[in-house]
């Protein structure tokens, strides 16, 4: 961390609890499938999402490729490495950060999908292929601020990627596919518009977050970003201990994951409220089970419990209860009553 800017330690980040427990659950389990922020101006969102960065664990990738891709993944190599493996040449790996890409929203679509060198191909019959953002977040966290005012056709984009985990750029006959599979973490004021239903159906999970309106907490937040101005490098050190100790468990916890059990009754209830509550499609069901199994596992238990589900279950399905796109997102409350309608309430 030391060649770049020093960034907020997420652990100093006070209240904004669905927020931070939305990012941590993705880091725990990525198969989530991300999260959407909204909420009003200078709340801390993208302080929040750029805090993540500390937390992130270190993945295997292969050296001299762009791609990221994974050594031990034969479904998501990029055609480099598997020309590299075919041709029996030694696949040297290395060890780096998962990264964080940030999408700003006047990005072309050749600076997210990457480019094809058509004068080299035509002339010397070369594929060359100046990667894109898509290429650069493989196996990391695509960050969209205001991605509700990206453009649609940069949405279009992203939804084709984030459905197929491929990126398919082709430009005169040429077609080069490489892996883009992300965590997509976007943030958004609704006063600016909402987003599309197909895009926010992407998300694996949806954060509400206000204004803290505690006097305390405003004074103490004010404070601490006073101090963290004023010497980064001393604020950071003061809660290095607790970011320590975050990621220990967050690590701790992705290697334990697939050890977490959930009840087949309580996955029956999962579903039961999707049904009630007319969710479209089967994503609302998996993104609840894997967000309560995820939570069960950073609280080191092995087996998931009610209470789980009744704090994950309003992140995992307000935003798929809209059909109308002129309603607003429900805050969670049609959730909550519906979930205690049919979980026991007795449990809560």
């Amino acid at each position: 961390m030391s060649a770049q800017r020093p960034v907020f330690p997420f652990s100093a980040i006070v209240g904004q609890d669905e927020m931070k427990l939305s990012l941590i659950l993705n880091v725990i389990d990525p198969k989530i499938g991300g999260v959407m922020i909204m909420g009003d101006r200078g709340t801390g969102k993208s302080t929040t999402v750029r805090a993540l960065v500390d937390l992130l664990p270190e993945i295997y990738i292969v050296v001299d490729d762009p791609f990221n891709s994974d050594p031990n993944d034969p479904e998501n190599m990029s055609d480099f490495v598997r020309e590299k493996i075919k041709n029996n040449e030694p696949v040297l790996t290395k060890t780096k950060k998962i990264s964080m890409v940030d999408l700003p929203l006047g990005a072309t679509e050749d600076r997210v999908c990457g480019t094809i060198d058509l004068e080299k191909a035509l002339t010397e019959g070369i594929k060359a292929f100046e990667p894109g953002l898509l290429a650069k977040a493989n196996r990391g966290i695509l960050y969209v601020d205001e991605v509700n005012l990206l453009d649609d056709h940069l949405v279009d984009v992203l939804l084709d990627a984030a459905a197929s985990g491929w990126n398919t750029v082709e430009r005169e006959g040429i077609s080069i596919s490489h892996p883009a599979r992300f965590i997509l973490i976007g943030s958004g004021n609704p006063e600016e518009g909402e987003l599309r239903p197909q895009l926010l159906d992407r998300f694996g999970l949806h954060a509400q977050i206000g204004t803290v309106q505690d006097p305390e907490l405003r004074v103490q937040i004010v404070e601490q970003r006073a101090a963290f101005d004023e010497s980064p490098i001393i604020f950071r050190q003061k809660y290095e201990q607790q970011q320590n100790k975050l990621i220990d468990l967050l690590f701790s916890a992705r290697q334990r994951l697939n050890q977490v059990q959930i009840d087949p009754n309580l996955r029956m209830k999962i579903s039961n409220v999707c049904a009630t509550l007319n969710i479209d499609g089967l994503r609302g069901d998996i993104v609840t089970n894997r967000a309560a199994k995820a939570l069960a596992c950073f609280e080191n238990r092995q087996d998931v419990t009610s209470e789980d589900i009744f704090k994950v279950i309003p992140l995992c399905l307000r935003h798929r209860l809209r059909k109308d796109p002129l309603e607003n997102i429900d805050s969670g409350d049609k959730v909550r009553d519906t979930f205690q309608k049919i979980f026991d309430p007795c449990l809560i």
